[in-house]
């Protein structure tokens, strides 16, 4: 190529571009400013106008390009740097929700235990309840239906020797009025009492109260378990601590033993006892001066043995139901005694039938043996 064809030259003065032959320097003139650049080659080959890139502006003109530019590429950085952030957030939030359901997901490298929560059913359980559980809830529909006790009698265990005690019971507490429309069944399970099967099952009223009531066979014909649906006993709790009525009488009541761990090495237990509430099971109403039971006597020892059951939360008669008794308590069947002494009232325990409030005579717990081997 020879130096007659024009060539792509860069002012060093006002940064334009222009074009000139090639060769000497003298007599080559910028095109913008007039003055003779510094030497400046930018390409060997010759540029078409097509692809010559626009001249850069001078003065005021040019440093307000410049200043957009600047502004232009700092917005770009900030949109690429909230851009970046944002992807680093999403990222972090998809990280630890599969951290979340990897913790949620069973897992199968070790086998889960069995709860009492989720306990494991027997096939002769499920047979049970799938034929005697919708004749328990009739009987149980029938029961809260009738208006007065006599009606209420052909639905419940015994019904010719409860039919007094229901009546006197009615007589002294006010009756439980509970509308059938409004129970919620919540779950039910299998009783191996002694010499038959019971089925107790739970309900959920108005208000969030709780109902349970032991359903057994009789006749062919599965019937509530009154004594312990309505918590009977002889006498209310509160008249008789109170001094009024017979000075003995049998009661269903909770239980609480007291300074159970500084205790254990004593001779003497010591029992607090509480009425129970209807449809409140997780409370417990008046309560009564101590006991002293004595851990050498029948009664003592059947205590101890039901408070330790419970400590190590073993159900009776094999039921798989949560407890919702009281923390700490359990339930008893006692015959208490009150005397008064100088004006001064003392009571007494003078047997405990039973640790639950079913109409059985079974005690429920295995008492442990004293040192002569009696139990």
């Amino acid at each position: 190529m020879s130096d007659s064809h024009p060539f792509w030259f860069h002012c060093g003065r006002c940064g334009s571009l222009f074009q000139a032959p090639a060769g000497e320097d003298e007599g080559r003139l910028c095109s913008k400013c007039g003055f003779a650049p510094a030497t400046g080659l930018l390409e060997a080959a010759i540029a078409t106008p097509a692809h010559v890139p626009e001249a850069r502006q001078t003065g005021a003109e040019g440093e307000e390009s410049v200043a957009k530019t600047r502004t232009r590429k700092r917005k770009g950085s900030h949109f690429m740097l909230k851009l970046i952030a944002g992807w680093l957030i999403v990222l972090l939030l998809i990280i630890v929700g599969a951290r979340q359901l990897w913790r949620d997901a069973p897992q199968t490298t070790k086998p889960a235990s069995t709860r009492v929560e989720d306990p494991v059913i027997s096939d002769l359980d499920v047979k049970l309840l799938e034929e005697a559980g919708p004749r328990c809830t009739e009987a149980f529909s029938g029961f809260l239906n009738a208006g007065t006790p006599e009606e209420r009698n052909q639905f419940v265990l015994d019904p010719v020797n409860t039919a007094s005690r229901m009546a006197r019971f009615y007589s002294l507490n006010p009756l439980v009025n509970i509308e059938p429309k409004t129970l919620r069944f919540q779950d039910q399970s299998v009783l191996e009492v002694p010499g038959s099967r019971a089925i107790e099952s739970r309900w959920i009223g108005e208000d969030d109260k709780i109902y349970d009531a032991v359903f057994r066979e009789e006749n062919g014909e599965w019937r509530l378990d009154w004594d312990h649906f309505s918590r009977y006993s002889d006498y209310p709790w509160a008249l008789f601590l109170a001094g009024s009525g017979a000075p003995e009488g049998e009661f269903r009541l909770l239980a609480r033993e007291r300074l159970a761990e500084e205790r254990k090495a004593e001779q003497n237990i010591s029992v607090v006892l509480y009425a129970p509430r209807v449809g409140r099971p997780g409370e417990s109403g008046l309560q009564s001066p101590e006991f002293l039971v004595s851990r050498n006597k029948p009664e003592g020892r059947l205590l101890d043995a039901a408070f330790k059951a419970a400590r190590k939360q073993q159900a009776l008669f094999g039921s798989t139901l949560p407890r919702i008794d009281p923390e700490g308590m359990i339930r008893v069947r006692v015959t208490v005694k009150r005397t008064e002494v100088n004006l001064e009232r003392r009571f007494e325990i003078t047997k405990v039938s039973a640790c639950h409030w079913l109409s059985i005579d079974d005690p429920g717990v295995v008492p442990e043996k004293n040192e002569a081997g009696e139990p």
